[in-house]
C-alpha cells in the first residue's frame, strides 16, 4: 500500500510526515493502582516500534496515553513537540489515527461504510475530494475489498479486525497507533497487517503497535519496547531485547531464541516437569 502517507503537505496533510511522539515522565493510576510508572518513550518517522509484555503490564494503557484517549496522572507527551493535551480533537485527528483493541457498532453499516468513517477528519476540507481514493486504496491494503458491502455485525471477528484497520488506514495520517492488530487473525493476514505497517514506516509515518506474538515484533520492528508491571524494561532493537535471560525473567517462562533471516525468533522452552506432567 502506498496511501498519500508519502505527501509532504504539513502536519495537517494526509499522510504528513515529520511528527515526532514522544511520552515524558507518563505516570498513570487506574482504580487506585498505578499501571503506569514514569515511562519515556521517543518514536521518529520512519520507525515501526513493538509494545510487547505479559498480560497487565501496561501496554494498551501507554498506547492509550500516546493517542491522547487517556490523559496521564503525571508526565506529558508530545507529538511534533506540541503537547498532545493541547491539541483540538480534529486537529488531532488529523495527525493521528488509532486502532484499538475492539470497536462496537450499534448499527448494521456496510463495511465500507465503516472504513469510511475514518475519512471524518477531512471533511470541508479540499482533502475530502480525496475520500473515495483513500476508502478504495484501504480496503485493497486490508483485504477486506470483497465484504464492501456485507453488514459489519454480520462479520467474523477477523474480517472485522481487517475492516477496523481498512478505517484506520483511510484517516491517512502520519502517526498510526495500533492495539493487538493482529489477535483475531490467521498467519497470513497477521503478516500483511505487519507489512503494511512497515510500509507506512518506511513512507515516513510513526507507527506503535501493540503486539503479543514476540516472533512477529521480532520479525517486523525496528525497535521493541518491552513493560513489564508498568515500566519500560528494555528499549532497543529486536536482535538486543529479544534474547533469552531478558524474555524469562519479564514472561516467567524458559525460551530459545533462534535467528531467521537475521530476525530473533523467541520459541518457549518445555520444562521437564510439564513433560512429565
Amino acid at each position: 500500500m502506498r496511501p498519500s502517507i508519502l505527501s509532504r503537505g504539513g502536519t495537517d496533510a494526509p499522510g504528513a510526515t515529520g511528527d515526532h511522539l514522544e511520552a515524558r515522565g507518563v505516570h498513570v493510576r487506574l482504580g487506585g493502582r498505578p499501571v503506569l510508572r514514569d515511562v519515556d518513550l521517543a518514536v521518529g518517522p520512519g520507525e515501526l516500534v513493538a509494545l510487547v509484555g505479559p498480560n497487565g503490564a501496561g501496554k494498551s494503557t501507554l498506547l492509550s496515553v500516546l493517542a491522547g484517549d487517556l490523559t496521564p496522572d503525571a508526565g506529558q507527551v508530545l507529538l511534533g513537540g506540541e503537547p498532545l493535551h493541547r491539541l483540538p480533537a480534529r486537529r488531532l485527528a488529523r495527525r493521528r489515527s488509532v486502532l484499538p483493541q475492539s470497536q462496537r457498532l450499534a448499527f448494521s453499516f456496510p463495511a465500507e461504510e465503516v472504513v469510511r468513517m475514518g475519512r471524518s477528519p477531512w471533511w470541508r476540507t479540499p482533502h475530502e475530494q480525496d475520500d473515495d481514493r483513500a476508502v478504495a486504496v484501504a480496503l485493497a491494503a486490508a483485504d477486506v475489498r470483497h465484504l464492501a458491502v456485507r453488514a459489519y455485525p454480520r462479520l467474523s471477528g477477523g474480517e472485522r479486525a481487517r475492516t477496523d484497520l481498512a478505517r484506520v488506514l483511510a484517516q491517512d495520517t502520519g502517526v498510526v497507533l495500533l492495539d493487538e492488530p493482529t489477535a483475531a487473525l490467521d498467519l497470513r493476514h497477521q503478516q500483511s497487517v505487519l507489512a503494511t505497517a512497515r510500509r507506512l514506516a518506511d513512507a515516513g509515518g510513526v507507527v506503535v503497535v501493540v503486539l503479543h506474538d514476540l516472533g512477529l515484533a521480532g520479525a517486523w520492528a525496528d525497535r521493541v519496547v518491552v513493560l513489564r508491571d508498568g515500566e519500560v524494561r528494555a528499549d532497543g532493537a529486536p536482535s538486543d531485547v529479544l534474547v533469552p535471560a531478558l524474555v524469562e525473567e519479564v514472561y516467567g517462562l524458559p525460551v530459545a531464541v533462534v535467528e531467521v533471516g537475521g530476525r530473533p525468533v523467541v520459541v518457549p522452552v518445555r520444562r521437564q516437569s510439564e513433560e512429565r506432567a
